[in-house]
This record gives C-alpha cells, structure tokens and sequence, in this order.
C-alpha cells in the first residue's frame, strides 16, 4: 500500500500484516496519510501512508470525521496546528481526548 506501484501483492499483503491485521485482502482498506492533508501531512512520503480498514469500530469513515473536527479547531483557534498533528500522529483514536476538543 505505502510501498508504491512497484511493491507486489504478497508485499502488499506482508505490508497488511506488518499492521497487525490479519485480513490481508486488500479491498478491505484504503491508503490514508495518517497526518490528514488538511493538517498539512506529507502527500507522498511512504513514513504518512498507512492501510485504513473499512471495516470494524476504528475505519477510514471514522478517522475522517476526526480529521474534520481537528482542522475546524485548528482554524478556529481552539488549538494549534502542531497540536492537532502530534496528537493525530501519536494515535488517531485519540487525538479528540488529548486535544481537549472531543
């Protein structure tokens, strides 16, 4: 997923696995950048590409609302853009708690 258009499938599915997921099939998951563009995190580097599951209580829909809530926060003064991205990078799960703002 991270590894470009050159990676293979079973690198792909190594990659899956290296997660910590055990659903290998790569329609369950997207690319994401785990520092949102809208945070301003790294379009391209390989270190802010992540495979994000569909599926369960933590997926992409999830993780994009939290993404939306951190930038309104960050726009509206409520915390700064260096906290947003630390807390996001440190775990998405929980950047709403540490951040103050969910």
């Amino acid at each position: 997923m991270g590894g470009g258009s050159s990676a293979g499938l079973g690198d792909a599915a190594r990659e899956l696995s290296d997660y910590g997921y055990s659903d290998t099939n790569m329609s369950d998951y997207e690319e994401d950048h785990l520092v949102p563009l809208e945070l301003g995190g790294a379009p391209r580097d390989p270190g802010n590409l992540w495979p994000e599951p569909h599926y369960g209580t933590k997926t992409a829909h999830t993780k994009d609302g939290t993404e939306t809530k951190l930038k309104n926060a960050v726009c509206n003064g409520t915390i700064t853009l260096s906290a947003a991205r630390s807390a996001i990078k440190k775990h998405w799960t929980t950047a709403l708690q540490v951040t103050g703002i969910g």
